[in-house]
């Protein structure tokens, strides 16, 4: 972490001097988005998003501006915008593969399971490595083929050629984070343990790993974790997760007091982000928010935006919670 830091300012001080690359202007945003990942800190992907705008000012004739940009806008969920920006960069000449895997990517994020495995399908024949690799497990986790998608998260592993433990940390979290979201609690485990051994400040990675402890009937250890992760990281997220838990524990006043925080970070996401955070603040309005009306709005939302099986679940939870609320 240090030395992504170190990388991250260096790279940040020639841009102000005006002597950034294109290349370096790529890097920066792209190590920007990294850095806010493992961190869990929304503020980081926005100043990321900032750079995309000011490399695209900078470069706007270079395609991989766009694709920065394109990637950007595919984080906070506006996906008609990524496409739109993805387009242009291949009328400007980004190369066939490069155009076809940000494609998979948005339209794994939107539902299109099929469309997405396609494009992923073409991307092995041109070659396997650990970009192509993962790409597969990730859209075949996305799309419920939990054992296939394993399958390919191994050869993704095993097929690893850099120095750097990020991409492989991230990998295991992705598997982590399939498994935790299929019940299977032990295998989510090996996953998720390996990743913060190889990035010991990986908050997504702790956070699954605290949701786990939870399922595992070790609340006070899933307690105490989040609470470092809801004071470290600016998701409002982990300060949901923590109020729930410590609602069920009888600690209520520490529960009203991160139930508040959550919901007014929620506030002002929900201002700032509508179409990113709309699936998290149905989840809070939910539970501890206690408004299923208001999470039902915001469900919907979300499935307009991405069709996907979580989005469809979470519409049919919120409706099931209003008809109760009117009985």
């Amino acid at each position: 972490m240090g030395n992504l830091d170190a990388r991250i300012e260096g790279l940040t001080s020639q841009a102000r001097r005006g002597r950034l690359t294109a290349d370096g202007w790529g890097e920066l945003v792209e190590l920007t988005v990294l850095r806010g990942h493992v961190l869990g800190r929304i503020d980081e992907t926005e100043r990321a998003a900032s750079l995309a705008e000011m490399f695209v000012d900078q470069a706007p004739r270079d395609p991989r501006s766009l694709v920065a940009h394109a990637r950007l806008a595919g984080l906070f969920h506006q996906f008609a915008a990524a496409l739109n920006d993805l387009d242009a960069a291949a009328a400007l000449g980004l190369d066939r593969r490069s155009v076809d895997e940000e494609r998979a990517a948005v339209c794994q994020a939107v539902g299109q399971y099929e469309d997405a495995l396609a494009l992923h399908r073409q991307g092995l024949s041109r070659g396997q490595d650990f970009r192509t690799l993962g790409a597969m497990a990730r859209c075949q986790a996305e799309s419920g083929e939990v054992d296939e998608a394993e399958s390919w998260f191994l050869a993704a592993r095993r097929a690893y050629r850099g120095v750097s433990p990020f991409p492989l940390a991230i990998l295991e979290f992705q598997c982590g984070q399939m498994w935790l979201a299929q019940g299977g609690l032990a295998s989510a485990r090996v996953w998720l343990e390996s990743a913060t051994r190889r990035l010991p400040s990986y908050v997504p990675a702790h956070g699954h790993l605290a949701e786990a402890d939870a399922a595992e009937g070790r609340v006070a250890v899933a307690i105490e974790r989040l609470r470092r992760l809801a004071l470290a990281s600016d998701d409002p997220d982990y300060a949901t997760r923590l109020a729930r838990l410590l609602g069920k524990c009888e600690a209520s006043t520490e529960a009203r007091f991160w139930r508040a925080h959550a919901a007014a970070r929620y506030e002002e996401l929900m201002v700032r982000h509508p179409e990113a955070y709309a699936d998290h603040a149905a989840e809070f309005w939910l539970t501890i928010g206690d408004d299923p009306q208001r999470a039902l709005r915001l469900a919907r939302l979300n499935l307009a935006l991405r069709a996907t099986p979580r989005a469809h679940a979470l519409v049919n939870r919120a409706m099931c919670r209003v008809g109760q609320r009117r009985q």
